[in-house]
């Protein structure tokens, strides 16, 4: 049995905040609850859910992990809160803090985040912001290691927009030591905040940035790749459905990667723009596994946070 233990962060708001030993730490957890041999209760325990973008994985997902530890989950919609009415958040953070035990918020702006743990007395974890989706990305990890047994010499290669999701593939990616290659567009690049703290962490890490897939996905173990507009980028739509041409996970780009690599997409996929409907559904696609992990990752990073 893995037991659970404390990992000494009280927020996660960015794949930066965990180290190695930390994420490492998660994946047995996630793994020992996946499999039934980790128990752990948060009884009387309650999960605030702050959801300022429309979600179905990462709510369901952290409704269904903290339920499976004995806890219970509010949903602080803003179209049925004051949230939504303009209730600022130093009082909104200080008033849930009273009721709830922990806080997982889905929001436009990181910089929101940062202002809720200024006036919280409880753990805040990042549900996805424009600027990240750490949770995702320990979803995503999780499937490559239950896939290949370790991270050495692994290349992941995302393909699209240089977007939240490879800003947190990125920084996880560099922790683990994994080589990074992102495919984008020129001008969809990822966020240089990003790439500077990924510097920061390892000044030799492995990430290339290009527009050129083909060259991207060269002996590649994973393919990952995202939709091209992100939500609120609805006015973008057409634009970048005509620039991102090319940059689609398909049989002719698969076939560019090593010959048991797996796909990935962090969902919802729109079948024959990012990803082609055959990928999808080959043998290579782990999808639907990532998705899966979403809970389980979740489930482990709820009992550390509030052992």
């Amino acid at each position: 049995m893995v037991q659970v233990k404390n990992l000494g962060i009280k927020n996660y708001l960015s794949s930066s905040d965990l180290s190695k030993e930390q994420i490492l730490y998660i994946f047995d957890l996630a793994q020992a609850f996946k499999c039934g041999k980790a128990k752990y209760s948060l009884e009387n325990k309650v999960l605030g859910l702050i959801f300022n973008k429309a979600s179905t994985r990462t709510r369901v997902s952290f409704q269904v992990a903290m339920t499976r530890l004995g806890g219970t989950t509010i949903d602080l919609n803003p179209n049925t809160s004051q949230i939504g009415r303009g209730e600022l958040i130093k009082d909104t953070a200080r008033v849930m803090s009273r009721y709830c035990d922990a806080l997982a918020i889905r929001s436009f702006n990181q910089n929101d985040l940062k202002e809720y743990t200024n006036w919280s007395s409880i753990p805040v974890i990042n549900a996805l912001t424009d600027l990240e989706h750490p949770c995702q990305a320990l979803a995503d990890f999780l499937t490559i290691k239950e896939e290949f047994g370790n991270f050495e010499n692994l290349i992941l290669t995302f393909v699209g927009d240089g977007n939240n999701v490879a800003n947190s593939l990125i920084l996880c990616g560099v922790i683990l030591g994994i080589e990074i290659r992102i495919a984008c567009p020129k001008g969809y690049e990822p966020d240089k905040t990003i790439l500077n703290k990924a510097n920061e962490i390892d000044p030799d890490n492995k990430i290339i940035i290009t527009d050129d897939p083909d060259k991207a996905a060269f002996n590649a173990n994973i393919l990952y790749t995202d939709v091209w507009s992100s939500m609120g980028e609805e006015d973008e739509k057409i634009n970048k459905d005509k620039k991102f041409v090319g940059f689609s996970i398909n049989d002719n780009l698969l076939q560019k990667a090593k010959k048991d690599a797996i796909v990935l997409h962090c969902l919802p996929a729109y079948r024959g723009k990012e990803i082609t409907d055959k990928v999808i559904d080959s043998r290579n696609s782990r999808i639907f596994d990532q998705a899966e992990n979403r809970l389980h990752v979740q489930q482990a990073l709820l009992a550390t946070m509030l052992k």
